[in-house]
């Protein structure tokens, strides 16, 4: 595993808060420390959501913000301060990624596919954003809706791969598209689901009457 993957799967939110100081009540709950919170509102578990600020992430985004940091200083962080083993990234074969684009007839399908990923993302993106919103916890206690898990979940991989695809050299475009292209086409399908509520009533999820 790398390093943001092994300080994910062995630190959870609260654990690193206590461990930097921060006060949580049995209950999970603590000051927000991303906006001037008089009374607890930020519920800590393996992930963190504030119902004062609506801050939510997970371990390493809480500590780049507590402390200042870039995602990769946080996750280094965590990995230092807890004592975690990750695998060192190796760097990336260029002699198969030459010869992945190298053919005339790639970059013809590689566009297409690129725009129809893209254009997938977007709306997959505009649904989760929905979902955040829209089925946030009013409670702490509150049981989290499947679809306010997703987008929380999502929402951080989903901005990554659009990134990737908007502004990375060509190779490294190709490549993603190698090795997350049915990833993303699976969104697809995840668009055309059918929206229920939980008594069973249809909904729409582009901020249209439900």
């Amino acid at each position: 595993m790398n390093v943001y993957e092994a300080v994910k799967n062995i630190v959870t939110t609260r654990q690193a808060a206590e461990y930097y100081g921060i006060k949580v009540t049995g209950r999970g709950m603590a000051h927000c420390p991303f906006h001037h919170d008089r009374h607890p509102s930020m519920k800590l578990d393996q992930r963190f959501h504030c119902f004062g600020c609506q801050a939510d992430r997970d371990v390493i985004d809480f500590v780049a913000g507590y402390f200042n940091l870039s995602v990769r200083e946080a996750a280094m962080k965590l990995a230092d301060d807890f004592g975690i083993r990750y695998e060192k990234q190796r760097p990336p074969d260029r002699g198969k990624r030459k010869k992945k684009v190298k053919a005339a007839s790639l970059e013809q399908n590689y566009k297409k596919l690129e725009r129809q990923c893209f254009s997938i993302l977007g709306q997959y993106r505009e649904h989760l954003l929905f979902w955040k919103k829209q089925y946030a916890p009013e409670e702490p206690d509150a049981d989290w809706n499947p679809r306010f898990c997703e987008a929380l979940d999502r929402i951080p991989r989903v901005e990554y791969l659009m990134d990737i695809l908007l502004c990375a050299p060509l190779e490294e475009r190709v490549e993603l598209l190698l090795s997350a292209g049915k990833e993303i086409l699976g969104y697809a399908g995840r668009l055309q689901e059918p929206e229920t509520g939980t008594a069973g009533s249809s909904e729409t999820v582009a901020g249209r009457d439900r």
